[in-house]
């Protein structure tokens, strides 16, 4: 048995080595690393878009799909276009919104700001919610 073993470590000997190195021999390793670092992009984007037309809605409503942004819409130059437009495109907004779980308000008379669920909005007397007709 003490064969055995003597065996045994003999081979661990020879598989390891017999002696560890010493510390103070290793050589010091420096890993150089780039200083330009890449931009990141943002999660979360807050995108500015206007409405001059209904097809404008179909992008604003991708980009809420999608849950990294916050549309910041101009309704202004649809509003003095077509007013019918209009009430169409913010009741399909509407209804997006409720869909992912979102949120949608109007502050000022020009602007609505519509949300995905991550986001709540803050309501004051310069905001109003906008209920689904």
């Amino acid at each position: 048995m003490k064969e055995t073993l003597q065996k045994i470590s003999n081979h661990f000997k020879k598989s390891f080595g017999s002696d560890p190195e010493p510390v103070d021999d290793y050589e010091e390793e420096y890993v150089e690393l780039d200083s330009k670092t890449e931009e990141s992009k943002a999660k979360i984007n807050v995108r500015p878009f206007t409405l001059d037309d209904f097809s404008d809605i179909k992008p604003i409503l991708d980009c809420l799909r999608e849950g990294y942004t916050i549309a910041l819409i101009n309704i202004r130059p649809l509003k003095d276009k077509d007013l019918i437009e209009l009430k169409r495109a913010i009741n399909k907004l509407k209804k997006t919104c409720q869909a992912i779980e979102g949120d949608v308000a109007g502050f000022g008379e020009d602007w609505i700001v519509a949300v995905p669920s991550f986001a709540e909005i803050y309501r004051n007397q310069q905001t109003t919610k906008i209920e689904p007709e």
